[in-house]
């Protein structure tokens, strides 16, 4: 079982940089704020207390002067007066015990409830005061011996003023403290944002970068101390780029290389095929062969000019409306594929280049049709503001550990240790993810109800 410390470290492990800041700064306004109110308390309290007790000390001897020039006068009906009118308020208690006997004025008390030893010491003629409770209020005792020795005066002062003057000055210490801690969680929070910010545009320019755009670049100017970190960074993306860009033209250029002498192999192949027939057995076989290894270079070349040229941005002019349907059903009837596509819903147009959407939807045809065990199912759905085009087949389905892999390219699945012309270039699929990513869409392959791959593609809609 985890102990508290442990158990604290793992919530604060969970929260982020910049609550941890916030919550720094609320703790330390509370420690400085609650330390202040804590020295102001008892400064306060401790005059104010002081002060009513001197007061009341000063009042009640006074007060034992004249009840003691009373006593020598012998004249009790005066003194029972004068204590009347020494009572003042309501809530003022004054008694005077005189042969062991309690005379009393104003708020009637229990005596016998005071503390014992107030009253020993005024009774043995040593003056002595006391803060207490009687009767649910809040009083200092003031006990004095008077001159004759044989009487005692205890005067009860109350202090229901200086109590809600007391209780008055906490709240307000307590609420200072709380809007102190307040205000300090929120400057933790704008210091956060502000100290963090270049971090969030850190973060967000490497996003970009990792999702593709390696336009993302960090701002130079601000802070002195971080721009060489953004400098650091606009450095490494432009030297990827440059990487990236001299990768792209160095497959387009040995790909647009090898066309020439690609196009001599397969006329060279076709007349070998022609006269396989006059060839000995060993020797048709091996023309058969290498036919089907050049019809598979020429699609492998074609695709990798097709990549080379779609890792750039899609030209603009090359957008136009189209019908997405449209599109489907073209590139069903141009393979003689069986059954024909659905439409469902209300499919919106997309906004696409539309020799890439050809090629998106050519190619899961083909995938479906050569690995998938053919395609059974077609289909135009059109999703709030986004349209998908749905392909399924009847084979066994994709792994979910491949459900990703098969979209990168030269990924063939089952079919990496094969090199036949049905085995594929393993870079379909590849074409697709990319010509969908240009488009703004997505791509995924699921399960088909009763077996089989379903193969998604999703694109923004726009109104007609």
């Amino acid at each position: 079982m985890r102990t508290f410390s442990e158990r604290l470290h793992a919530v604060w492990s969970r929260l982020t940089l910049r609550r941890r800041v916030a919550l720094a700064f609320a703790l330390v306004s509370v420690i400085v704020t609650g330390l202040l109110a804590t020295v102001t308390w008892n400064l306060a309290s401790n005059y104010l207390v002081a002060q009513r007790e001197q007061s009341a000390t000063r009042q009640a001897s006074v007060n034992a002067l004249l009840v003691g020039e009373a006593l020598r006068s012998g004249t009790t009906t005066s003194l029972d007066d004068l204590l009347t009118g020494l009572a003042g308020g309501p809530d003022t208690t004054i008694a005077l015990r005189r042969a062991g006997t309690w005379t009393t004025s104003g708020r009637q008390v229990d005596l016998d409830a005071l503390p014992a030893q107030l009253r020993n010491l005024a009774r043995d003629g040593v003056p002595a005061r006391q803060r207490t409770v009687t009767g649910g209020i809040p009083v200092v005792v003031v006990a004095l011996p008077l001159s004759d020795g044989r009487a005692v005066y205890v005067e009860l002062f109350p202090l229901l003023e200086l109590d809600r003057t007391l209780r008055f000055l906490s709240a307000v210490l307590l609420a200072g403290v709380a809007v102190s801690a307040v205000l300090g969680f929120g400057l933790g929070g704008w210091a956060g944002r502000r100290a963090l910010r270049p971090l969030s545009e850190l973060t967000a320019a490497a996003a970009r970068v990792a999702a593709g755009d390696l336009r993302a670049r960090l701002p130079l100017g601000g802070d002195a101390e971080l721009a060489p970190l953004a400098a650091t960074f606009n450095d490494t993306v432009d030297a990827l780029e440059r990487r990236v860009q001299r990768d792209v033209r160095f497959a387009g250029d040995v790909s647009h290389e090898l066309r020439s002498p690609l196009t001599t192999m397969i006329n060279a192949v076709a007349v070998l095929r022609r006269r396989s027939a006059d060839m000995p057995p060993t020797a048709a076989q091996a023309v058969a062969l290498l036919d089907g290894d050049v019809r598979r270079f020429r699609r492998m070349v074609t695709d990798l000019l097709e990549i080379s040229r779609g890792d750039a941005a899609i030209d603009g002019h090359d957008l136009e409306p189209c019908n997405v349907h449209d599109v489907v059903a073209h590139s069903v009837a141009e393979r003689g594929i069986h059954p024909k596509a659905e439409v469902l819903g209300c499919p919106r147009l997309v906004l696409a280049d539309r020799r890439r959407l050809d090629r998106v939807v050519g190619n899961l045809l083909d995938n479906a049709r050569n690995h998938g065990g053919g395609v059974t199912r077609v289909a135009v759905v059109g999703r709030d503001r986004w349209v998908r085009v749905e392909v399924e087949d009847a084979g066994p389905g994709v792994p979910l550990l491949q459900r990703e892999r098969i979209f990168e390219r030269f990924t063939r699945g089952d079919m990496a240790g094969r090199r036949d012309e049905e085995s594929g270039t393993g870079l379909g699929l590849a074409l697709v993810a990319q010509h969908v990513e240009l488009h703004h869409g997505r791509v995924w392959v699921e399960d088909r109800p009763g077996g089989g791959a379903r193969f998604v593609v999703e694109l923004p809609g726009i109104d007609p």
